[in-house]
């Protein structure tokens, strides 16, 4: 008897929480960080974008990058050059990762 209504009590707090959750948008928050997450673009696709290699040296990324870049803004595709930033962007994180895992000389 004791469990059931510590059971019914955890139920009524649990919907309680999702109620308010709810009404103050937590949870609409929540699944746009969700979505969000979902949409970074992976090394491979950056890689893929930028036409680099993982033997690339940050100096060829970076000049593929500005070679990229600028040809997408003589033609005016926003689209490509915002996803030849991302790959970058993407990229940059790796390279700073890997450049901090290295053991100091």
């Amino acid at each position: 008897m004791l469990s059931a209504a510590c059971s019914l009590q955890d139920n009524q707090g649990a919907l309680a929480a999702k109620f308010n959750a709810n009404k103050t948008g937590v949870a609409h928050e929540t699944l746009n960080n969700i979505r969000r997450a979902s949409k970074t673009m992976t090394e491979q696709e950056a890689r893929q974008i930028l036409g680099v290699s993982e033997n690339s040296t940050w100096e060829e990324i970076v000049q593929r990058y500005d070679n990229l870049f600028e040809r997408n803004a003589k033609s005016g595709s926003f689209y490509l050059q915002s996803k030849v930033h991302r790959a970058k962007e993407c990229l940059e994180t790796v390279y700073q990762k890997n450049k901090q895992d290295e053991p100091p000389s």
